[in-house]
């Protein structure tokens, strides 16, 4: 509830009221760490997850990755260990399960379409230092969908379409960071 001030002024005898303190908007900052299929390794910073009037906004602070454009999404299991890989391999970041999907679309179109996986975030862009910075925009994405899930970063770049598969190429899994 806002807090409110009372002002009044001896020469009109008007009174203003001032609103002191807006509602504040849901934010979560989450730690990613970057991941092999050994496990999860070294913390490679943080990414801040605040409602908006148009969405989700996701501001990434992160360091130590590989150039370039990057598949981001959020994935259903808040776990970012290693699981069943191909052949049956150990493999990087798969206990994380698959992207968010609570309404079953089972479609990789990105975060703007309303049939796709609701976990679909637009791609992370890494500058030439391995440095994130660029915040982006998830329009059907609220703070309280993430409770309980990771949040993933890929190895290559993102299509939004599932192929190549799986899901458009974005390849091995590299960073995690669990939502709690």
């Amino acid at each position: 509830m806002p807090v409110r001030k009372i002002i009044g002024s001896a020469v009109t005898g008007a009174i203003l009221i001032v609103a002191v303190g807006a509602a504040t908007a849901a934010t979560k900052t989450v730690s990613m760490n970057a991941i092999t299929a050994s496990g999860v390794g070294s913390e490679i910073g943080t990414i801040t997850f605040r409602d908006t009037n148009q969405g989700l906004m996701v501001e990434p602070k992160l360091s130590s990755l590989p150039p370039g454009q990057h598949g981001f999404h959020v994935h259903e299991n808040g776990n970012c260990g290693p699981g069943p890989g191909a052949n049956g391999q150990p493999a990087a970041g798969m206990a994380a399960g698959g992207h968010y999907d609570p309404a079953g679309a089972k479609a990789h179109r990105g975060p703007h379409e309303k049939n796709s996986h609701l976990g679909d975030l637009p791609v992370l862009v890494v500058d030439k230092g391995g440095s994130a910075t660029l915040p982006v925009l998830a329009p059907r994405l609220k703070v309280s969908d993430l409770a309980g899930r990771a949040v993933m970063i890929h190895a290559g770049g993102d299509n939004y379409d599932d192929s190549p598969a799986p899901l458009g190429g974005g390849g091995g899994r590299i960073a995690c960071g669990v939502v709690k």
